[in-house]
């Protein structure tokens, strides 16, 4: 019997998180976007460049974002991939703890989960990404002509988190629920052909 309980404990504990992360997701997708984020690689709906990819050279593009709501204190960025085939959407890129007056993130941003040497992004954390690895993991698509969408999207925090190391995405998600004032995203494309 205690056994019994125990099980119908952890499966309730279970269902209660994923219904949390589902309720963050839906709030964040119900959520209209009112941030502008760009990038000089490549344009909205554009297509990523192959020295961005897993393919070229993965290093991470530059992104910039504008018109951040009034009271935004931390930034958290989340790159996926919602075409990939497994998991879905899969997560290429986790970075939060971003302060509010930094205005992107360079090209080739360090993998480090402390992000170092940029002073305006101080204290900037790289989460862990689909293949538990810190930092960007540019588009990898299976070689099957398929186009993929990547989305970057920022989210407007109204308090400094300082959450440490070590988080996924939807870890991030859970911890920022409930903080976030607004968000934005830049979608762009990659396919591979040979």
């Amino acid at each position: 019997m205690n056994i019994l309980n125990k099980t119908l404990t952890t499966v309730a504990l279970a269902l209660s998180l994923t219904f949390s992360l589902a309720s963050g997701l839906a709030l964040a997708a119900e959520m209209e976007d009112t941030i502008t984020v760009s990038s000089t690689a490549f344009e909205h709906h554009g297509t990523v460049p192959l020295q961005f990819s897993a393919y070229g050279e993965n290093i991470s593009p530059q992104v910039s974002w504008s018109g951040l709501p009034e009271g935004t204190v931390q930034l958290a960025l989340v790159m996926d991939d919602p075409v990939a085939p497994t998991p879905q959407p899969f997560v290429h890129w986790v970075a939060y703890n971003i302060p509010a007056d930094a205005s992107g993130l360079p090209q080739a941003l360090s993998k480090d989960a402390q992000v170092a040497g940029v002073a305006e992004l101080a204290g900037m954390i790289n989460g862990l990404n689909g293949i538990r690895q810190t930092g960007y993991f540019g588009p990898r698509p299976p070689v099957d002509g398929k186009l993929h969408a990547y989305h970057f999207r920022i989210y407007a925090l109204d308090s400094a988190l300082n959450l440490p190391e070590g988080l996924n995405k939807d870890t991030l998600l859970e911890a920022i629920d409930g903080h976030v004032l607004g968000t934005g995203m830049l979608m762009g494309h990659y396919q591979q052909t040979e």
